[in-house]
């Protein structure tokens, strides 16, 4: 996603110290919060937020595709998709929850097009190590984790189909 945060080397990125194994493209938003000041941070969330891709007619048309992530406080949709390895996310909630729509448009850029194992292998303490703390309830932080936990459940499913 252009604009939202430059890929930078730290300290710990060079020494590889702290660090979580995660995609090349999440692990540079990751860092690129991480080293942003608490205000701007909140400002990249609201970017990213504006940044989720809308729904295609096939989900927006038939929305019983999509599964609701009941521990998120507004009515969060997921729904993935593998193309041979490759995997392919669709988000659906509300512009009138910006938190939730930026941790959505963080998955987006940072996991759309990963393999089936980048997706699987990402931790659920990677919004945690972002600072995002800070900025949201704990709360909130849970139905993030759980947005990641039933994209992760979806592949697995779709796996063993």
């Amino acid at each position: 996603m252009g604009g939202v945060g430059q890929r930078g080397e730290s300290a710990d990125r060079a020494s590889g110290a702290g660090r979580l194994t995660v995609r090349a493209e999440l692990e540079d938003i990751v860092e690129d919060f991480k080293l942003s000041p608490k205000q701007m941070r909140l400002q990249m969330l609201l970017d990213y937020a504006r940044s989720v891709p809308e729904l295609p007619e096939r989900y927006a048309a038939a929305r019983e595709m999509l599964e609701r992530v009941e521990e998120c406080q507004t009515p969060f949709f997921v729904a993935t998709e593998v193309d041979g390895d490759v995997v392919h996310l669709f988000f659906d909630a509300p512009p009138e929850a910006p938190t939730t729509r930026g941790f959505a448009g963080i998955l987006s850029a940072g996991l759309e097009g990963a393999t089936v194992s980048e997706v699987l292998e990402t931790p659920p303490e990677f919004a945690l190590s972002m600072g995002l703390g800070e900025l949201v309830s704990p709360l909130r932080l849970r139905g993030m984790s759980a947005i990641l936990v039933r994209i992760k459940r979806q592949l697995v499913a779709a796996a063993s189909e």
